[in-house]
């Protein structure tokens, strides 16, 4: 009764201040509550929903595809009554859940409405329209004969169409009113009929009389298709009744063996009425993106930044969502008490109106500041639901920040919260996810549900092999290992000929010999001179080639200029490790005998002797008279032996005792010289470094053997070094070496193994093989080393075998010797991958094989008997046809093989002779398409697969047992040790004792070892369990769920806003366990947040329920402060290129008090791209700066480019959904490099790299090149001489690179023209002639916009000469994009659109304003097209007075910058230039401070002096200190000018009221509206006021904008009166403090 008199007496004082602010306010009508909504769509028109679900299910499993398409097939009349969206998408959802376990169908059901899979359905459009361009189809051909009988033949003077349609990701149009289509590579079909009779032509035809389709990782192969036939792509939607009827006839022809059938799921353009019910559902409006963040900021207002030009109505776009009235508002629940009073439903929304729209705070006393992050913790902690509270609060922060600021605060939770900011900085936000850290800044909701979704994968599968709960947790936990712990080869021998020795050497004894001293700071480059090894430089060379005697020379120049590093040689001998292989990897005695010709051999001896008598430093003297005598001789190639000999004979004359000849005539035929020397080419040949011909080891670590290799070596173990040093690991008495090399040494090196670090080896998954029951590896049965066979061996190795090949038999007879020589880890597993030309003997080889691995792997003799049954087979048999007389001979050898090594040959008597080729070929074909959809291995290759990891044996190079002795060591270390370690713990419940074998045991560890492997997560980790979570923690327990979150978060932070909805949304669909600990700022001086954020998140609402209309995500802003201006920022995916195309207001000054009738501020944004970014390496050698990349098609190579940074070499480019192929650039970069190829270490080179982009994430490519031989000293960019022009490019300026100077606009332009297009804009009847003038601006919001078109205006009525402007895209108003082509083309002028993505390892701005700065100088190298030679930069608020073509031919002095310093004149405004006084006057050392309102660029020399790349060092060494860079664009290259010097422009180039004196005014050739920061005068005020011309400018400017856009605008009544008079000595010219405060206020 008490509650209901407290609500009853609440309720009246609430309509009681509700009557009273209706009678306060006369205009409560027009201060209604505004909203904001914004959709973001993408660029490509909509996908169906049925296709995406088939392709999110076989991102699960392949196969599931298959069983999805059979399902629905089956199911097409069911449920016809389904008339609306969202019922098609239940529909769809249900099918698909209902293939899939929980929690995985929770998370296909939610992909399915955040559309995820709609890139890789873009991707398939770009492929049918490929295969159509192949068959091209005009409207004439589609109404006659041109698809006879169903059938295209392929065109050969094909153009290929439009390139537009694949950067658009367009659909194709339906071909001659087909829906769906096969492709074989030869013909099109189009009729089933045509197909099958094709099919049955099938036996007819011979291989290789038309190139096949290409197939693709992603493709869907059907699980039936025969591995090597001919490949049948259909394209079609599933849903039509063309796709069925080709699905059927290709799958029974798949079954038959006849084709490799493929899918590709496309609905044409025009095939939508033809989908059954629900196929086409999702196609017929544009697709709204979801996962991305949506800001409204709170602007600072200082200066008014706003246009004055009449306010435009809005126009709805469709109904906004409804409010949520839940959500408490100053303490009341209206939802609870709309309940209670629905007859005052307008009375109580009007309250509540007034009360949103009245909470909005942006300022707070100190004092409530204080204990604000304490206060929203505690909010948080005990709300029922804490993470909706903390989305909550800080996504509408400003409005309940007063309300938080009033409550006590819990003083647990803040001693807490305090007590673990001694181990975590205050604000610092850290995710895990089951251990693995996520970087916080890079993460997204695409790629937090990728992650989690390959979390619950594994878990799944786990489950099925019937591996305990907690144990699949822990299995989960583990992370990968880790990418800085290079393996290092274990070179220590008594083979290492050392020069020198810092530790004992007398000349070395004045140097320090505390290690510590590596610690101090030294000048760049230079080096610590320590009397310590720590460097140890050995070479392993051939010292009878010409590299190997250069090298030579090298050390000995190194050594004798004091270098404080160890060098020495490992030598050996190439003639003679030729033989060794060819000899299976043993000295061939015999042949050694007979060779007298070995020079190499020849020099060890000779080495070794004279520095056993004479001492090192003559061994080496010897080495480099013999390259001395051969370079006099002319010779070269290797010297010959009377050089070797008179080397010999020169070096130790001067000691000799005897005669040298005599001595050399001994020496030649000395026994224990000839061992040392072969061993010395045999330890080369077991370490794997002869291979590379010559090598350097620093410290074990591989390199090239020239002197910048061995700088930069030192440069990256320098680090190393220090580390350890710091925390006490190494001291002066630690052998550094022993060290390094007993923590990552190995005992051999191959790069198919190692690696280099630059690509990630090739994992396969097998656990889902072991899953099914006949699959080839459960009926596989293994070798092991003797008396081994009952042990577990968590390693496998699986050598894919071709018998028909020497290289295939090699590796069997390897693997064997591998067991032979013993491994108690390991066991072997065959897979026979023959080709086509496997005969009758090679049948009866592969099944002695099995017999023999089945029935006798236990026998003492097995291994024996398996490799002279190799030898036999290779040496007979690889290269011979099966004639029944060979086929007899190796039965009868296999027999007596048998009976020699202890083997019954019984068991091969009674089978052999029964053996049916025909199911021995059904078998290969089994094990070929195994191959093939597991790990991508076609017939014919030679691989080994162990634990998942894939390496191929290509042509050319060899794996040696020593190989795989290293592959198993390496792995079983890095990563198997810890599952297996694990899988011992298991305690095995509801399974057969009788099943627990070894080989059980086993088969377990490698599908584990196999399927964690493939998991992209990071190694980096973090102890979360080290702060206390009793108080200040959200603890969400679930001990069935597989995903466990750790999370420390400052609830009031942007990376906070983000977490809690990523939060939110796992929480909601996976149920995991979480442990989120607050970490928010204990002491705060400012808000810390000031904005509103929605993060946008798809639902079941998105789909109608009453048509099929998909509306899709939205971000909506409810009742937001009305008075309050107001700027929209997106927060999105890292890869994301956007821009907005809708809106009619100002969205940089957003004021929705003047919105009038308008409920609703609309605005729709577009996904423009997807970044392609990447780094380029050249191995042991700095990033190739300046190298030029293509990206395109293979018909056509050229859509985009851009070139390679010296900053961690990295390149972006505009990407889109697609398989696109990059290549190195016409011209120098191509005449330069090489493409290296990826993976497995291999030294192969490309032309043509492939990149499919087929999600919303975007791609990073790491990508190395290698010079061209003869190639190796030139440089990549040409110098230029004072001029700025290039010296070999005088007079053909395109020269060095003439394909890429025309840049492809569709990179860097939106409605911008090509150079080519725009230029045919300027016509001579615009009477513009000379030399095209390039001007650079950027502006944002719609004042700003105005000033620019002024601005153009005022450089076009002061020069004759043809102009290009160029504009940064990114925050131009759709207004004035649409304006500005009609602009171009009256006023007669050029223009482009331009952008590039910031890049992730920058250091990046919060602010817009500052983006926009950085945009202004930071990316000047990489924005412009590499044709652009020179441009201007000129502020939007700037008008020009004189021809700026004289400012563009201006001599800069061979400067790449040119600005005009601050004038001094005003002597009002000597207190606000802080260049004068304290830092700035001391770094500037007398160099004047430059403002950044106008600035010229030369661009060949700005490129070719690295001047970008030195700009970005400093700046990202200044900026992460937030009191450095307050004006970036103008304080960064003031700052860098003593590295990036600055031509100072004469004083008259720039003048502002607010710096200069009046008496310049008259001369000023430009006039910026720089801010006066005395008087604060509103820009547009001061404009009027200062420049006479400016009114009639934007008064030209408005009328010609309304002319376009249809709208009137306000004439001025009579001529606008001249200004008056400025104050005494206020004048104009940019500043810096005024620079400042300027942008703040354009911003």
């Amino acid at each position: 009764m008490g509650t209901l008199i407290r609500s009853r007496v609440c309720f009246l004082l609430l309509l009681a201040l509700y009557i009273g602010l209706s009678c306060h306010s006369a205009t409560a009508q027009d201060r209604r509550p505004k909203n904001v909504q914004v959709a973001l769509r993408a660029k490509w028109s909509g996908t169906p929903l049925l296709l995406e679900a088939g392709e999110l299910l076989a991102k699960e499993w392949k196969d599931l595809f298959w069983d999805f398409v059979e399902s629905w097939i089956q199911s097409d009349n069911v449920d016809s009554e389904l008339n609306s969206a969202k019922d098609c998408l239940k529909k769809i959802s249900t099918y698909g859940k209902s293939l899939l376990t929980e929690p995985l169908a929770s998370i296909f059901e939610f992909s399915l409405t955040l559309r995820s899979a709609s890139p890789r359905l873009v991707v398939y459009r770009q492929l049918a329209e490929e295969s159509l361009s192949s068959f091209p189809l005009t409207d004439d051909d589609l109404t006659s004969n041109a698809i006879e009988g169903g059938i295209l033949k392929p065109n050969e003077t094909t153009i290929t169409k439009n390139s537009e349609r694949f950067l658009l990701g367009m659909n194709p149009n339906s071909p001659g009113n087909k829906c769906c289509w096969v492709d074989t590579g030869e013909s099109l079909f189009f009729e089933v009929a045509e197909l099958q009779t094709w099919l049955s032509n099938l036996n007819h035809m011979t291989d290789g009389t038309f190139q096949q389709p290409e197939i693709f990782e992603f493709d869907h192969i059907h699980p039936e298709s025969s591995a090597g036939g001919l490949t049948a792509i259909l394209y079609g939607g599933l849903g039509t009744e063309c796709f069925k009827e080709f699905h059927l006839t290709l799958s029974e022809a798949a079954k038959k063996g006849q084709v490799k059938y493929v899918a590709r799921s496309v609905l044409p353009s025009g095939c939508e009425s033809k989908a059954a019910t629900c196929g086409a559902i999702g196609t017929g409006e544009p697709l709204n993106l979801a996962g991305y963040g949506v800001e409204l900021a709170l602007k600072n207002m200082e200066y008014k930044a706003m246009d004055d030009s009449a306010i435009k109505k809005g126009v709805t776009l469709e109904d906004p969502h409804t409010e949520d009235l839940s959500q408490e508002v100053r303490g009341f629940i209206f939802s609870r008490i709309l309940e209670r009073k629905p007859q005052l439903t307008s009375e109580v929304m009007a309250f509540r109106d007034y009360l949103l729209s009245a909470a909005v705070s942006d300022t707070l006393d100190v004092w409530e500041l204080k204990d604000l992050g304490h206060q929203t913790a505690q909010r948080i902690l005990h709300a029922s639901d804490p993470l909706q509270a903390m989305q909550e609060i800080n996504q509408n922060f400003p409005t309940v920040v007063s309300s938080l600021s009033r409550m006590k605060v819990n003083d647990s939770i803040k001693e807490e919260i305090i007590a673990n900011q001694r181990m975590i900085p205050p604000g610092k936000s850290l995710l895990a996810l089951n251990g693995a850290l996520i970087n916080i800044e890079d993460v997204d909701l695409y790629l937090l549900i990728d992650l989690v979704h390959q979390e619950l994968s594994l878990a799944d599968q786990y489950r099925k092999l019937k591996i305990p709960p907690s144990t699949v947790k822990k299995l989960l936990s583990i992370l990968p290992p880790s990418e800085s712990d290079a393996l290092r080869v274990d070179f220590r021998s008594h083979h290492v000929h050392y020069i020198n020795n810092l530790e004992v050497d007398a000349i070395y004894k004045r140097w320090r010999s505390n290690i510590n001293e590596i610690l101090m700071p030294v000048f760049p480059g230079q080096l610590h001179y320590i009397r310590k090894n720590m460097f140890h430089a050995v070479y392993v060379l051939d010292p009878a080639s010409p590299r190997g005697l250069e090298t030579v020379d090298l050390i000995i120049s190194l050594f004798e200029n004091n270098l404080p590093m160890r060098f020495g040689v490992i030598l050996y001998s190439a003639k003679l490790i030729e033989k060794v292989e060819a000899n299976d990897g043993e000295l061939p005695i015999k042949s050694l005998e007979d060779d007298q010709e070995d020079v190499s051999t020849l020099i060890i001896q000779l080495f070794v002797y004279i520095k056993e008598n004479h001492g090192t430093l003559m061994a080496f003297q010897f080495l480099s008279n013999v390259n001395k005598l051969r370079l006099e001789s002319g010779a070269e190639d290797d010297p010959e032996t009377h050089l070797v000999e008179g080397a010999f004979v020169e070096t130790i004359l001067p000691k000799a005792k005897s005669p040298p000849q005599d001595t050399l005539q001994r020496l030649v035929k000395d026994q224990t010289l000839n061992k040392l020397s072969l061993e010395s080419s045999m330890f080369a040949f077991k370490l794997g470094l002869n291979k590379l011909d010559c090598a350097l080891l620093m410290n074990g670590l591989v390199y090239e053997p020239n002197e910048e290799a061995l700088l930069n070596a030192v440069n990256e173990e320098l680090p190393r070094i220090q580390e350890q040093v710091y925390y006490g690991h190494i001291n002066s008495h630690t052998d550094i070496l022993e060290k390094f090399l007993a923590v990552s040494g190995v005992q051999r090196y191959n790069p198919k193994i190692i690696g280099d670090g630059k690509a990630s080896p090739k994992f396969v998954s097998l656990s889902a093989s072991i899953l099914t029951k006949d699959s080839v590896l459960n009926a596989l049965h293994y070798l092991h080393s003797p008396e081994t066979m009952d042990d577990v061996k968590p390693v496998t190795h699986l050598l894919v075998v071709d018998i028909t090949s020497k290289k295939g038999m090699k590796l069997l007879r390897e693997g064997i010797r591998y067991l032979i020589d013993g491994s108690t880890n390991a066991r072997i597993g065959v897979l026979f991958n023959a080709n086509k030309d496997t005969t009758l003997p090679g049948f009866v080889f592969i099944k002695a094989f099995e017999i023999t691995a089945s029935s006798y792997s236990h026998k003492k003799g097995v291994l024996q008997f398996l490799d002279q049954l190799c030898a036999f087979y290779e040496q007979h048999h690889v290269v011979v046809s099966g004639t029944s007389e060979s086929y007899q001979s190796l039965v009868d050898k296999i027999l007596q093989l048998a009976d020699a090594n202890g083997l019954p040959s019984k068991g091969y008597e009674s089978a052999l002779p029964e053996l049916s080729a025909e199911s021995s070929r059904t078998d290969l074909k089994r094990v070929a398409q195994f191959l093939y959809s597991t790990s991508g291995i076609e017939g014919g290759v030679n691989a080994v697969i162990t634990n998942g990891r894939v390496i191929r044996i290509f042509d050319g190079s060899s794996f040696l047992s020593h190989d795989l002795r290293l592959l198993e060591s390496l792995e079983f270390k890095k990563r198997i040790k810890n599952i297996a370690e694990i899988v011992e713990e298991i305690k095995w419940e509801d399974m057969d004792p009788d099943l627990l074998t070894s080989k059980f045991i086993s088969d377990i560890v490698m599908a584990l070892t196999s399927s964690i492997s493939t998991r992209d997560r990071s190694s980096e980790s973090a102890r979360f369990d080290i702060l206390s979570a009793d108080y200040s923690a959200v603890i969400l327990e679930d001990k069935l769920s597989s995903i466990h979150i750790d999370a420390v978060i400052d609830p009031l932070s942007p990376s906070g806003q983000k977490l809690a909805a990523l939060l939110r949304i796992l929480s909601k669909y996976t149920q995991p366990s979480m442990r989120l600990v607050l970490n928010p700022v204990s002491s705060l001086a400012d808000l810390p947040l000031k904005n509103y954020y929605r993060f946008v998140v798809p639902s079941l609402d998105d789909f109608s329920c009453t048509d099929n209309t998909v509306h899709g995500p939205k971000a909506f802003f409810a009742n937001m402060p009305l008075s309050k201006t107001l700027t929209m920022n997106l927060d999105v995916p890292e890869p994301w290129l956007v821009q907005s195309v809708y809106a009619i207001h100002d969205l940089d000054n957003i004021l929705l008090e003047n919105l009038a009738d308008t409920r609703t501020l609309q605005a729709v944004y577009e996904l423009e791209a997807l970044v392609l970014t990447g780094h380029c390496s050249e191995k042991d050698h700095e990033p190739p700066r300046g190298l030029q990349l293509i990206l395109g098609t293979k018909n056509t190579p050229h859509l985009v480019d851009t070139l390679v940074m010296a900053n961690l070499g990295y390149w972006q480019m505009k990407g889109f959904p697609g398989v696109w192929y990059l290549q190195l650039a016409p011209g120098r970069s191509s005449e330069l490099y090489l493409m290296k190829e990826d993976g497995d270490g291999t030294q192969k080179t490309t032309l043509l790299k492939q990149i499919i982009i087929d999600d919303l994430r975007g791609k990073l490519v790491h990508m190395e090149v290698v010079k061209k031989k003869g190639k190796e000293r030139e440089k990549l960019l040409v110098p230029t001489d004072d001029d700025g022009h290039s010296s070999s490019t005088k007079g053909n300026h395109n020269s060095w690179n003439s394909n890429i100077l025309k840049w492809a606009s569709g990179f860097i332009g939106g409605k911008g023209k090509s150079n080519d297009e725009s230029s045919s804009l300027v016509s001579e009847s615009d009477g513009r002639h000379g030399q095209k003038i390039n001007i650079f601006s950027v502006a944002s919001g719609h004042l700003y916009e105005r000033f620019l078109k002024i601005m153009i205006l005022s450089v076009l009525k002061n020069t004759d000469r043809p102009v290009k402007f160029w504009f940064i895209k990114n925050y131009l108003s759709p207004q004035f994009k649409d304006v500005i082509p009609h602009m171009a083309q009256h006023y007669g002028f050029e223009y482009e659109l331009i952008t590039y993505k910031w890049p992730t390892w920058l250091h990046k701005q919060k602010e817009k304003q500052r983006i926009i700065w950085a945009y202004k100088i930071l990316f000047l190298d990489v924005i412009f097209p590499l044709a652009l030679e020179k441009v201007i930069f000129v502020d939007a608020d700037q008008i020009v007075r004189a021809d700026m073509g004289e400012l563009y031919d201006m001599d800069l002095k061979g400067r790449s910058l040119a600005y005009t310093p601050f004038c001094d004149n005003n002597k009002e405004m000597d207190g606000y230039r802080f260049w004068k006084q304290g830092f700035w006057k001391d770094h500037l050392r007398g160099k004047p401070y430059h403002i950044s309102a106008l600035y010229v660029v030369d661009l060949v020399k700005f490129r070719e002096t690295a001047a970008g790349d030195q700009l970005r060092v400093i700046y990202e060494t200044l900026s992460k200190d937030p009191n450095s860079l307050s004006n970036l664009d103008q304080d960064l290259p003031n700052y860098a000018q003593h590295m990036v010097p600055i031509f100072s422009l004469p004083q008259e180039w720039l003048w502002c009221e607010s710096w200069c004196g009046n008496a310049t005014k008259s001369r000023a050739k430009t006039i910026d509206l720089c801010n006066n920061p005395m008087t604060k005068e509103p820009k547009l005020q001061g404009a009027k006021r200062i420049v006479t011309e400016w009114p009639d400018l934007d008064l030209e400017a408005r009328r010609f904008t309304a002319r376009i856009s249809g709208e009137i605008i306000e004439e001025p009544q009579e001529q606008a009166a001249p200004p008056p008079p400025p104050p005494p000595q206020t004048e104009t010219a940019n500043n810096d403090a005024s620079e400042d405060i300027e942008w703040k206020a354009e911003l």
